[in-house]
């Protein structure tokens, strides 16, 4: 559904300054709530609205929130049913929308915000098709609102020393990355609270990489894509599915309904991401079987590597012939925002502290007045391999190109 006449882009759009920025978050299960904990403890946030189908979390919420002290008003709350965030989009005391739901209701609580007037943050991913990201990035130019991807990942100490170490040009010309969303979820998927009461759904008809962004999104970062370069094409492949069953097969009761269950999507899906300036990035999803947590994270150019879980590098020359510790790298290419906030990140904990630097981050740049660091080109972007992949897999793993969301203006915006 792409606009036939070209829109003005809202890449690099600044903020409107303020210094009191003022959240409505709806969602407020596991992630929504951590994410109420993560923007408070930013100074110069407060939450106007709540919103959730239970009222039960609702009230927990606020309750935290009027005990915390640091409001002279409550939020106000909104549950009375699945369509009660249109109330709360509509107030005119939000800047800031901020969407932590089931993914199937990312793109009609983002559209619907941004058409009334607010900026919105969404969990990951932010689209479940192409055509659900080109709604995204036509609403946000038509209404002049962003929306960011809540892509906590690229706010990782890790992440960020080595995005700093790929603009110092340590490693040389990129030529490939690999990027995953590896681990077991299997318990949590066929648990009867939270992430288990709907993404084992997902499971049913879809085959593909169903959860992209984590790993896409740093490497897209190192990439500088949509600032420079941009995902051109996709192929896909998927293993069988079996782990899934085997796992229900001895955890979950033989009169379970969910025994009846068929899963579609693969144990492990393999993309392969080819950019417009030659880079590959090898794209894995795997959540079915048993495994320790891999996101990958790896990095390469003409010049050296870097690969995660467990850091390490190796720079062309080194004596030794194999991968050194990143500890001597610190001092100099650690990331400003981890010296800045590396002590109060690491003690609340999120993900190891990602999550607040992502949070402090977004309210520096709205109080700042600056552009978001990731936009609604980011978003559709890293979003849409998911739906790319299932077309490959479909097709017997054929290329599937990627839209250009930004219409070509990544070829001007330098990274």
């Amino acid at each position: 559904m792409e606009e036939t006449a070209p829109a003005q882009t809202i890449a690099g759009a600044p903020f409107e300054r303020r210094n009191v920025v003022r959240l409505g978050v709806i969602g407020l299960g596991g992630r929504g709530s951590s994410l109420v904990t993560e923007f408070t403890s930013v100074p110069g946030v407060e939450i106007a609205a709540l919103c959730d189908v239970v009222k039960d979390k609702v009230d927990k919420v606020q309750a935290r929130i009027e005990r915390g002290g640091k409001q002279a008003k409550s939020p106000a709350v909104y549950h009375s049913s699945e369509r009660a965030f249109e109330a709360l989009i509509k107030r005119d005391d939000i800047d800031l929308v901020v969407a932590a739901t089931p993914w199937n209701w990312h793109v009609p609580m983002v559209v619907a915000s941004m058409k009334a007037g607010k900026h919105v943050a969404v969990e990951v991913p932010a689209a479940r098709t192409i055509e659900e990201c080109w709604q995204l990035v036509n609403t946000s130019e038509s209404t002049r609102r962003h929306c960011i991807q809540l892509e906590n990942c690229c706010y990782g100490y890790n992440e960020m020393l080595v995005l700093n170490m790929v603009r110092a040009g340590l490693f040389g010309e990129i030529t490939h990355g690999s990027a995953a969303y590896n681990l077991d979820l299997r318990s949590e998927l066929f648990s009867h609270q939270g992430e288990g009461l709907w993404p084992r759904f997902e499971h049913f008809k879809r085959d593909g990489n169903l959860y992209p962004t984590h790993g896409l999104g740093p490497v897209a970062r190192y990439m500088i894509v949509n600032h420079g370069d941009r995902f051109e094409y996709l192929v896909s492949v998927s293993s069988l599915s079996a782990s899934l069953a085997a796992y229900r097969k001895e955890h979950v009761p033989a009169d379970d309904p969910r025994q009846k269950e068929t899963y579609r999507c693969g144990d492990l899906n393999v993309s392969l991401i080819r950019t417009a300036k030659g880079r590959v990035i090898t794209l894995e999803h795997n959540v079915s079987t048993p495994q320790p947590y891999d996101r990958i994270n790896l990095i390469a150019g003409t010049k050296g590597i870097f690969r995660d879980y467990p850091p390490r590098i190796y720079i062309d020359g080194a004596k030794r012939e194999e991968f050194g510790p990143i500890d001597p790298y610190k001092t100099q290419f650690e990331h400003p925002l981890w010296k800045e906030t590396g002590d109060l990140a690491r003690k609340l904990g999120g993900h190891g502290g990602m999550d607040f630097v992502m949070a402090y981050r977004l309210i520096q740049c709205m109080q700042q007045g600056l552009a978001p660091d990731m936009d609604v080109y980011d978003a559709a972007s890293w979003s849409a391999p998911g739906p790319l992949s299932e077309a490959s897999v479909a097709k017997g793993s054929a290329p599937m190109r990627f839209p250009d969301f930004t219409r070509g203006r990544w070829q001007n915006s330098g990274g």
